[in-house]
């Protein structure tokens, strides 16, 4: 098994979801251990990078956080085509943003990566008196679709390392351990019999 720590895995990551539900305070929160109370809206998108140590690899993920605002939604797909794992964020103060996160998850479901790793995630945790989303709703829809759960909070970090850990651990567990030596491997086996010359 030692050998099995060395592997490297790159990954890009994206998040999706309604301006304002606090997507780039999580990644910000997660790469520099930051949160801005005051926030400035993401145009486009941003792009971040951060390594992440398991025991059974490292994760280098690219993280592109796009833009919330409904006129960067043709965008979109150019962000997370190819993505190995999309987290979608709602804000639970807003009943909108959870009807907007479930347009996304339909949206990744049609025209993502099928073996995509997908978080929805209820953010703002720390605004328990003003919640309109309760976690068993969250938690209710994400089972039904077949998505991870956790509700976070950027400004406290609640569970935001541990949703990137979490990521990490499931990219980990389905990639294949150095596939390239696998595939050789079975080719050295069909060809096992020839034991002339060396070419």
């Amino acid at each position: 098994m030692a050998r099995a720590a060395n592997k490297n895995i790159q990954a890009k990551l994206v998040l999706l979801g309604d301006m304002g539900t606090g997507k780039t305070s999580l990644v910000l929160r997660f790469v520099k251990g930051q949160f801005y109370e005051y926030q400035e809206s993401t145009i486009g998108a941003a792009f971040f990078t951060q390594v992440l140590s398991l025991n059974e690899a490292t994760i280098k993920f690219d993280i592109w956080d796009t833009a919330g605002q409904e006129r960067y939604h043709s965008l979109a797909p150019m962000y997370y085509r190819g993505a190995a794992a999309a987290v979608v964020v709602y804000d639970l103060t807003s009943m909108e943003s959870f009807v907007r996160a479930k347009k996304w998850v339909l949206e990744l479901q049609r025209q993502g990566n099928p073996k995509l790793v997908m978080f929805l995630v209820a953010n703002k945790a720390d605004l328990p008196d003003k919640r309109k989303v309760s976690a068993e709703e969250g938690e209710q829809y994400a089972k039904e679709n077949g998505l991870s759960f956790l509700e976070t909070s950027a400004k406290t970090a609640q569970n935001v390392n541990e949703l990137f850990y979490e990521i990490a651990k499931k990219l980990a567990k389905a990639q294949p351990a150095r596939p390239s030596g696998l595939r050789l491997h079975n080719r050295q086996e069909r060809r096992r019999g020839f034991f002339c010359c060396s070419t």
